[in-house]
């Protein structure tokens, strides 16, 4: 019988002080910018607070439902096949920003990568879990490339090919980033881990060279001067935001940058604007939280009673922590420009549902740790 402990408390409060947050610097990012093409300065706050709700109730739901019964087949399959048909059905739909990425229901728009992440991360715990338990030893040898590496990576790999011609290049690395960490955790080997990075390389060099506006933005990443007003025009706005802010902040709401000179300032730039409004403490302080959330995390993955809850818990926290540090990196320069959002903060109902709905299922694996973790 699963060992039922108090829900991690740290990792709740974390996880609503970053959604706090999110809901009081989307409202400061976007008030003028919702003022001006919606008349109501309250529009893309009130349409987070929307999706915070609903992703508050998801993550209450999942805290109290075992997250042994997700690793019944039915489910795993079924999840996998409604996010490969949603991936599929964005090819059918009208383009927005020139790219299919979403589908557009009434007022509610959904993006269909943003759920191939968590599903990605229980199939990848399920089949794991699976062979580990039906095999003997896991150590991933040419047997094992053939029998469990392949068949656990291929139908993955199907989701992540449709997401890169959506396109959507930087989601599709997350994942494969996602899948690394799981796979590491499950018995991979650094050879395998080398064989991998070795193969892929050639893969982004194409995906990234022969795109002229990814190879623009890699260019502008290196020479951000070069072009202030064109290509490199959101990278330097970024990085003056982040410069204006020095210490303590020029205040909340006070900011300038934001004010139609830094694109996406309230989804996928609004660490630039935190650092503006709220200075070095508040880049510190949010840094924090999402430090407190991995230690938290980590913690319920080496803790978890079996290697189901390990995976998954290691998966839940890979994704988060991996999606900040590539927007963190972005917003500071320190990467070519992406379009990933920064969890919990950036304005994005998919994301932060998501995002939500994911930490109530390390919640309950929190609940049901035990200082011993796993013993097979």
């Amino acid at each position: 019988m699963a060992r039922t402990a108090e829900t991690d408390r740290w990792l709740f409060v974390v996880t609503l002080a970053l959604c706090l947050t999110g809901a009081v610097m989307i409202f400061s990012a976007s008030a003028v910018t919702a003022q001006q093409m919606y008349g109501h300065s309250y529009v893309f706050m009130l349409r987070q607070v929307v999706w915070l709700l609903a992703g508050l109730a998801g993550m209450f739901g999942l805290m109290k439902l075992d997250y042994h019964r997700l690793r019944e087949p039915a489910v795993v399959y079924t999840a996998l096949c409604v996010v490969a048909v949603l991936l599929m059905c964005t090819f059918f739909l009208d383009k927005s920003h020139a790219t299919h990425r979403w589908i557009k229901v009434g007022p509610v728009n959904l993006q269909p990568s943003e759920l191939t992440k968590p599903v990605v991360i229980l199939y990848l715990a399920w089949f794991l879990d699976l062979k580990r338990r039906t095999a003997t030893s896991l150590e991933f040898n040419k047997e094992d490339l053939l029998q469990t590496l392949l068949p656990a990576a291929a139908p993955l790999l199907v989701c992540v090919g449709l997401i890169v011609l959506q396109p959507d290049l930087g989601t599709s690395i997350d994942i494969v980033l996602i899948m690394t960490a799981i796979l590491f955790m499950a018995g991979l080997s650094w050879k395998w881990l080398a064989v991998g990075f070795g193969a892929a390389l050639p893969i982004l060099f194409v995906l990234v060279t022969f795109v002229s506006y990814r190879y623009a933005r890699i260019m502008a990443f290196l020479h951000p001067d070069s072009d202030p007003q064109g290509a490199g025009f959101q990278l330097m706005q970024s990085l003056i935001a982040v410069g204006s802010g020095g210490f303590s902040g020029v205040g909340l709401m006070e900011g300038k940058q934001k004010l139609f000179y830094l694109p996406e300032a309230h989804t996928d730039f609004i660490y630039a604007v935190i650092c503006e409004e709220l200075g070095f403490l508040g880049a510190v302080f949010v840094l924090a939280l999402f430090a407190m959330y991995g230690w938290r995390g980590l913690r319920a993955a080496f803790n978890a009673p079996d290697r189901f809850g390990s995976m998954l818990a290691l998966g839940v926290t890979s994704m988060v922590i991996f999606q900040c540090l590539i927007n963190f990196a972005v917003v500071l320069g320190m990467m070519p420009t992406k379009g990933i959002p920064l969890p919990f903060v950036s304005y994005g109902g998919s994301s932060l549902l998501v995002m939500l709905l994911a930490t109530g299922v390390l919640l309950n694996i929190s609940q049901q740790a035990s200082p011993a973790g796993f013993r097979k």
